[in-house]
């Protein structure tokens, strides 16, 4: 069967063009938040009374480095620290990080005393070298804010083949083929548990068997896979170093639109602008459009024309009077024979100079 794959990848091209678009957009609003101060640098921000006996914080080490774990593994050390000040330390607060978890017996040390921050990192599913940071806020006046680094590197234990699955809706069981788990390490396990986004695919298993290798032939809930187009399956080990592994799931849609966001530039209230919308039908399926409709009634259709597999219709975009806001927002609703619906949101920004006053 033919699929659209040229159509698939023009609108590839055209979505790339608009994310870099909109990236160098993000980069401009990152670089503005880098003048705002963190929460952490807020609180290192102390008055101290000169009279006062100073504490100091001193770290036995810094860096935890926990090597090779296997993905959602716990591992636990500790940073050993001692006030080698003449004053009290306190230890106002241990800022948290992704997937680390913190411990400590209390926040005041006497001069000379030693105290131990307990970590436990939980590795997450993602392979790959990860490095996280805390920040120790105390009221050493010379060091307010000790940074303390845990590394580690994700390795995997368990491989599945496929890594991701595509899935199409006109197919037998999706054409979902068989699913094979591996031990990368040989040490056996048992699969205690599978589920999918959605249930809608699933797999018969006996979770007191234990092998280096499983082979699960998955069962796909056409229904359900409608409505879930994409998502992950996550299958639950008692491999003692991979406690889950997960295979990601997408599917060809029935239906593709072009542009999938329609964006208005320089717009002027009540000054119509001409777009072009596509939708098509990847299965090379005919279909008929039963209505458009625009959720805000500044969209409609003066031309529909049919094309291969699809449609083409020209709009007319009318931005509407507009004094409080610098952007207008519709949704352009296609309606398919049989009852499915596709939307396309349609984000409009005004001219500045033509904004009144009071928007400004």
């Amino acid at each position: 069967m033919k699929r659209n794959y040229l159509i698939l990848y023009l609108l590839t091209v055209l979505s790339i063009l608009f994310l870099n678009s909109s990236c160098q957009e993000q980069a401009r609003v990152e670089e503005k938040l880098k003048s705002i101060p963190t929460e952490d640098e807020e609180l290192m921000t102390v008055v101290y009374d000169p009279n006062q006996p100073s504490p100091k914080i001193k770290f036995e080490k810094v860096t935890i480095d926990f090597g090779k774990v296997g993905p959602g593994i716990k591992s636990t050390d500790e940073f050993r620290f001692t006030n080698s000040g003449e004053g009290v330390l306190k230890i106002t607060k241990v800022g948290g990080c992704c997937g680390v978890v913190t411990k400590l017996e209390k926040d005041e040390y006497a001069p000379g005393e030693s105290g131990v921050l307990k970590v436990t990192y939980n590795a997450s599913v993602q392979i790959g070298k990860v490095m996280r940071q805390l920040v120790v806020h105390s009221n050493d006046k010379t060091n307010p804010g000790t940074r303390l680094t845990i590394k580690a590197e994700i390795v995997a234990k368990i491989a599945c083949d496929p890594n991701k699955l595509k899935l199409f809706l006109d197919e037998e069981n999706a054409g979902c083929d068989k699913l094979t788990i591996n031990s990368l390490d040989d040490q056996p396990f048992a699969i205690t548990g599978i589920r999918s986004t959605g249930n809608c695919i699933t797999a018969e298993f006996d979770p007191t068997v234990k092998a280096t290798e499983f082979v699960l032939d998955l069962e796909v809930d056409m229904e359900k896979l409608e409505k879930n187009q994409k998502g992950h399956i996550d299958i639950n080990l008692t491999h003692p170093e991979g406690k889950m592994t997960f295979v990601r799931f997408d599917v060809l849609p029935k239906y593709t639109l072009n542009p999938q966001l329609l964006t208005v530039f320089n717009a002027e209230p009540k000054k119509p602008i001409i777009r072009k919308v596509y939708i098509f039908n990847n299965y090379n399926e005919d279909f008929e459009i039963a209505s458009t409709t625009s959720k805000k009634n500044t969209i409609k259709v003066i031309n529909q024309s049919k094309v291969n597999n699809g449609y083409q219709f020209i709009v007319e975009i009318t931005p509407p009077e507009q004094e409080k806001q610098l952007k207008f927002t519709d949704v352009f609703n296609i309606n398919i024979k049989g009852g499915e619906k596709k939307a396309i949101t349609c984000n409009g920004y005004y001219v500045r100079s033509k904004i009144s006053p009071k928007a400004k």
